[in-house]
């Protein structure tokens, strides 16, 4: 039966819903003989993308395919990922890594107004993802085409706001745990003042507010209660 499941793509990016065979026999690249598996949420599988293939861990799974979700293509999911493709995937994070350097260098280069935030290797490396944030919009043409002679794939800048810069750098919060959007979060919900009120909280900036700079995403939690 072909059921749905959401997939977190990468470590950054969007969580996309992709359909899949429950309980099919699922291909791993490294071995002869086709494995009888069954998704879960947290593993990690490689899916269909917009040019080639991607990855990305299971968050949610076991949904039916629905006459409102059936309104846009939903791409699959190829395959559970293998020993192979988790060390491909390790090995994307690592040359991510060199590919930040270079683009920092230039950045400054071209004298771009531009923070880096994170980069990421598509699955199949055809795809590199930077992320940035700036205080205005930014003519970042001639940035990217340096990039694509350098490393002869596909570029994407990604301006992204303190929240998601939060989420992307981690950290852990007043409470002493770590960053709800850095854990657990799926999307961010708008966050209101009046939230803070009807909870009877000192309205101090610094203590109701996140690493971001906004209102922390907890303060919805128990609104409904009160």
């Amino acid at each position: 039966m072909e059921k749905l499941a959401q997939v977190k793509l990468r470590e950054s990016g969007q969580a996309l819903f992709f359909s899949y065979q429950d309980e099919e026999k699922v291909s791993a690249s490294n071995t002869a003989e086709p494995v009888r598996t069954k998704i879960k949420i947290g593993d990690y599988c490689i899916v269909e993308a917009d040019r080639g293939s991607d990855y990305g861990h299971v968050v949610s799974c076991g949904s039916n395919i629905t006459d409102k979700t059936q309104e846009e293509p939903i791409r699959k999911i190829i395959r559970l990922a293998s020993a192979n493709d988790l060390k491909q995937i390790d090995e994307n994070k690592i040359k991510a890594k060199e590919a930040s350097g270079s683009c920092q260098n230039k950045i400054r280069e071209h004298k771009l107004n531009m923070k880096l935030v994170d980069c990421e290797y598509s699955f199949d490396r055809g795809k590199i993802i930077f992320y940035f944030t700036a205080e205005s919009r930014i003519d970042f043409r001639e940035l990217v085409k340096d990039l694509a002679k350098i490393f002869k794939a596909r570029i994407e800048l990604r301006q992204i706001g303190v929240r998601d810069e939060a989420r992307l750098s981690g950290g852990f919060g007043v409470c002493g745990r770590q960053l709800c959007c850095a854990s657990f979060l799926k999307d961010f919900e708008p966050v209101m003042i009046k939230m803070a009120k009807e909870q009877g909280l000192p309205l101090n900036p610094p203590k109701i507010s996140g690493l971001c700079g906004r209102l922390m995403c907890c303060l919805s939690y128990e609104y409904a209660t009160y």
